[in-house]
């Protein structure tokens, strides 16, 4: 399997493409949809529901990720993979498997459970990925670049291992 690593002060995420590793270290973004909600949400007392479940999406290129500007991988059997928001499906500290609700972690979490595209029937080079609060359409939430572009080919098998999609808010 390839591995990668794209890690920043905020957002840090591992994914798994195949068989071939590769590390990476580059920025990310709060998307400005989310950003405007935290700043609803603390500072004008707004309500803003909770995201049910995220989507992980992958991308294969973004102008602006905190715009929403990016082109999403299509075609073949691709489709966003839905990971429930739940203390089961994400750490409450920066191990995996941890269901307790966050304190004292420095505002970490991670999946605690492989986050798996499956064997994909599409070929595209990968540069960024996201969360959405939808499985189509829907809102940006996050988004990342990948310092090393991941080709990927029909027959690859695609996914984020345990622990391997970290977001941290500092």
């Amino acid at each position: 399997m390839k591995q990668f690593f794209s890690t920043t002060r905020q957002i840090l995420v591992g994914l798994t493409l195949g068989l071939v590793l590769a590390t990476s270290a580059n920025a990310q973004a709060f998307s400005d949809y989310m950003e405007n909600k935290l700043i609803d949400h603390v500072f004008r007392a707004q309500t803003t529901p909770a995201v049910a479940t995220m989507h992980v999406a992958l991308f294969t290129a973004a102008s602006a990720c905190d715009a929403g500007t990016v082109t999403e991988v299509t075609g073949g059997n691709y489709a966003r993979v839905s990971v429930g928001s739940s203390l089961a499906n994400w750490a409450g500290t920066q191990s995996a498997g941890s269901t307790t609700a966050s304190t004292g972690t420095g505002g970490v979490t991670s999946n605690n459970g492989a986050i798996s595209f499956g064997t994909v029937t599409w070929t595209a080079t990968v540069t960024h990925w996201g969360l959405y609060d939808a499985s189509t359409a829907g809102n940006l939430l996050f988004c990342a670049a990948l310092t090393a572009s991941q080709g990927v080919s029909s027959g690859n098998t695609v996914q984020f291992a345990a622990a391997a999609l970290t977001v941290t808010l500092q």
